[in-house]
């Protein structure tokens, strides 16, 4: 009898990881990646994705003081959430200010162009952690395949082994897990870029 089985991917920790790997983040890589988490002896329930849109907004500038417009799509997340078995949760995205680039020389007449953008995901983990929690509580899985490397997802996972399921924890490609969720699943599953 196969084992009942609910994928949840962190989005952003999956971008960074296709990232470094010179791969294109793409729904059809997310939708690739993830079918490759699931075993033969496994059935996948659903597949929660969880990422934010990008920015959309109007900031001040740091140096200028002129407004800089950030207009994003989420129209990848709407392609993501009508893939079979896919359900989207959505973190926001939010400006945190700028970021002197260190490259620019000392005593130079700083310009915006010597500033990035910094921006910050939230609520991501605790979305993730809500989801491990419900389908623990009402035994909905028997397995949670986790695809992050967010260490606030430690006290959920906890939570899914004490109601009886088992967690498989996915090592991108030659990645090393954080210690404490490899210490917290029952099984780390190493999948390779496809």
């Amino acid at each position: 009898m196969k084992k009942s089985t609910i994928v949840l991917i962190d989005g952003g920790f999956l971008r960074i990881m296709a990232k470094k790997a010179n791969k294109h983040y793409d729904p059809a890589l997310i939708e690739r990646f993830a079918h490759a988490c699931i075993r033969d002896d496994e059935e996948c329930l659903r597949i929660l994705y969880y990422d934010c849109a990008p920015f959309s907004g109007s900031v001040k500038n740091p140096i200028s003081g002129t407004q800089r417009p950030f207009e994003g799509s989420d129209h990848w997340l709407h392609q993501i959430a009508a893939l079979d078995l896919f359900a989207v949760r959505r973190g926001v995205l939010k400006f945190r200010g700028f970021e002197r680039n260190p490259k620019t020389a000392p005593g130079a007449t700083l310009t915006d162009a010597d500033f990035k953008p910094q921006f910050e995901q939230k609520g991501v983990d605790m979305r993730i952690g809500l989801d491990i929690a419900a389908y623990s509580a009402e035994h909905l899985a028997s397995r949670i395949i986790l695809v992050t490397n967010d260490t606030d997802c430690v006290p959920a996972m906890k939570f899914a082994r004490k109601a009886g399921l088992q967690t498989i924890l996915i090592q991108v490609a030659d990645r090393r897990p954080a210690p404490e969720l490899i210490a917290h699943s029952d099984f780390k599953r190493s999948i390779a870029w496809l």
